[in-house]
């Protein structure tokens, strides 16, 4: 069954004006819950799809350890040293996130946002609709074209134009 939703909430003519739910997701896991899932991996997915062209494109940066443009091998040949530097960047951006949460702020959603360094996020509400729906059609189509990196990475000849 597909519930109506008010735009700038994901539904647009792409979906009929309806929330897109065949699975009755919905059923079981909260909507808003659900939209902070999608945004939060539409932005590491958009994030994926700059790592995974960059080195190909612009080459690597200078590094004894990491010495191919192929992002899986780099993967593996990255020094656990950076590794850690990953992991500690990682949980201190989630703790800006939960104090953000906490102080009523947003990271995923309407109202003031938890992390905005460049100060460009809008300030009246229609500018703040458009540029969620910019995000959640951005955060889509890099989700789907992640996606499309890796089955041309593990399956050869999978997708017609790969880069």
């Amino acid at each position: 069954m597909m519930a109506e939703r008010p735009l700038g909430s994901g539904v647009t003519v792409e979906t009929g004006n309806k929330v897109f739910d065949p699975l009755f997701l919905s059923n079981w896991v909260p909507p808003q819950f659900a939209r902070e899932a999608e945004i939060a991996n539409g932005r590491s997915a958009m994030l994926a799809t700059v790592g995974w062209i960059w080195p190909a494109t612009f080459g690597t940066f200078e590094s004894n350890d990491v010495t191919t443009t192929d992002p899986i091998d780099a993967i593996m040949q990255a020094d656990p040293q950076w590794w850690a530097q990953f992991v500690i960047f990682c949980a201190v951006i989630e703790g800006i996130k939960y104090r953000g949460k906490m102080q009523g702020k947003s990271y995923c959603g309407p109202g003031e946002p938890c992390i905005d360094w460049s100060n460009s996020y809008p300030a009246d509400e229609a500018g703040r609709a458009k540029i969620h729906e910019q995000e959640l059609k951005n955060g889509r189509l890099a989700m789907i074209g992640f996606a499309g990196f890796m089955a041309a990475h593990f399956i050869p000849g999978s997708v017609p134009i790969a880069p």
